[in-house]
């Protein structure tokens, strides 16, 4: 959405043509007066008049412009450019003609130099021909995940004989989304790793329309066709399946954001003024996770640590659920727009938060899941405090792998807390290292699956075993 500001107020500048005819002039004054020549004295104050007469010129040539941007991808990935087209229009009666145009780039980026704009004729209303309008286009590169604001388009304006200009901002800010690196990652992940969890994962699979049978109590009015034999026999009383509808496969993602701050922040800036790169090196993680969940036909659920029932950000659909297709377009538009900071709860209200967060993340979710398959989960950590680290061991009943992936700046004791809570802790410390350590987790997860499918018959008899 483009976004409207205030322009600031222009001011007129002399050229160096400008500047040197003031000198001149100056000079011309000085020897007048010291030689009592009147003849000069005429000429140096033509030499001081036009430079003032050009920058009044300049200060009331006001054009009439409209500016439509476009950018060509919309969303780009971070460390990629972007083409950016602007469509400038006369919306005076008068031709614009030598003005020179620059469009404002974001801050870490390099923006285009200042060119000619090629000559616009007067608005044209009755008989459009296109002589009122011009297109131009740059390339943009963006280096970093955010969502930048490109624009406004600054025009620059001269007198005729180039004394003086001023340069005025027309048009809005646009943003441009960028999101941030996905690396491909091995393909090998079961939908779930509990030996009962796998089970439920590869019917899913082979039958994505089936029910699952579940043996219960006979209760009066129970159709007799649904009587389970082989668990009556077992059991010694009547039996009766109870179908219970399948979902799609489900996984979990939950993002450490560090330090204080608020939604609505693009980039993340540490005391220094500069970008944290454990905030960027976390995003790249998540994005990765998400999207090969994604693909490979998880529905994926990304939420902080602090809110788990609330997406990153506050525009998340369905409180940060994600599934195909489009799913991990918006995965990644969503990362782009997550403020990498939190503002932490202190004294005795934060005490309460975190005894309340436990109550709802840890025995809540796990008792609604206690019948069901646990789901995956993934913990991409920043700089967690032990209020986090109670959070995720309390969560780690409901998932099945739990993998925790840990910035260089995790501590000792919050990842000595998860491992001790059976976390998978996989250290990360720069991008390059992702795949690598995805493939640590898929090979233990592979290992799990082939022993979990082969005691697969057992896991099923022994929940129709009383």
């Amino acid at each position: 959405m483009p976004r409207t500001r205030l322009h600031p107020i222009a001011r007129p500048h002399l050229t160096r043509r400008g500047v040197a005819l003031v000198v001149v002039g100056l000079v011309l004054v000085g020897v007048s007066l010291w030689f009592d020549l009147r003849d000069i004295l005429l000429l140096a104050f033509v030499g001081l008049a036009m430079p003032l007469v050009a920058a009044g010129f300049v200060m009331l040539r006001r054009p009439s412009l409209a500016v439509q941007r476009t950018f060509a991808p919309a969303v780009v990935s971070a460390g990629e450019a972007t083409t950016v087209a602007l469509v400038v229009a006369n919306r005076s009666r008068r031709t614009l003609d030598g003005a020179h145009w620059r469009d404002q780039a974001p801050e870490g980026t390099i923006g285009p130099p200042s060119a000619l704009l090629p000559a616009l004729g007067p608005y044209e209303s009755v008989m459009p021909s296109g002589d009122d309008r011009v297109k131009v286009e740059y390339r943009l590169r963006m280096p970093r995940r955010g969502v930048y604001p490109v624009g406004p388009l600054h025009i620059g304006l001269a007198d005729p004989f180039g004394l003086a200009g001023i340069e005025r901002e027309t048009g809005t800010a646009s943003e441009v989304v960028v999101t941030p690196r996905v690396t491909p990652l091995a393909e090998a992940l079961a939908t779930a790793a509990s030996i009962d969890g796998i089970v439920h994962g590869l019917q899913r699979r082979t039958h994505p329309n089936s029910d699952e049978l579940i043996a219960r109590e006979y209760r009066y009015g129970d159709p007799l066709r649904r009587v389970n034999w082989p668990a009556t026999a077992r059991r010694g009383e009547l039996m009766v399946r109870e179908e219970e509808q399948r979902g799609d496969p489900e996984a979990r993602i939950l993002v450490d954001l560090p330090v204080d701050g608020r939604h609505g922040l693009a980039v993340h800036r540490d005391r220094d003024g500069e970008v944290d790169d454990r905030v960027e090196l976390a995003m790249e993680v998540a994005a990765s996770v998400g999207v090969h969940l994604l693909e490979n036909g998880f529905r994926v659920r990304c939420t902080s640590i602090a809110d788990p029932e609330q997406g990153v950000v506050p525009t998340a659909p369905l409180g940060g659920d994600y599934r195909m297709p489009g799913g991990d377009r918006l995965l990644l538009e969503d990362l782009a727009r997550v403020s990498p900071g939190r503002q932490r709860d202190t004294g005795r209200h934060g005490r309460a938060r975190t005894a309340a967060h436990d109550d709802h993340s840890g025995s809540g979710e796990v008792r609604t899941r206690a019948r069901d398959a646990r789901e995956p989960g993934f913990a991409v950590l920043v700089d967690p405090d032990p209020a986090d680290a109670a959070a995720l061991v309390a969560l780690r009943p409901g998932f099945e792998p739990a993998v925790a992936f840990a910035t260089s700046s995790v501590s000792a004791a919050v990842r000595r807390m998860l491992e001790e809570a059976d976390w998978n802790v996989v250290a990360v410390r720069r991008a390059v290292e992702i795949g690598g350590a995805w493939s640590v987790v898929a090979t233990a997860t592979a290992t799990a699956t082939g022993a979990a499918t082969a005691a697969g018959p057992q896991s099923r008899g022994s929940r129709d075993a009383p």
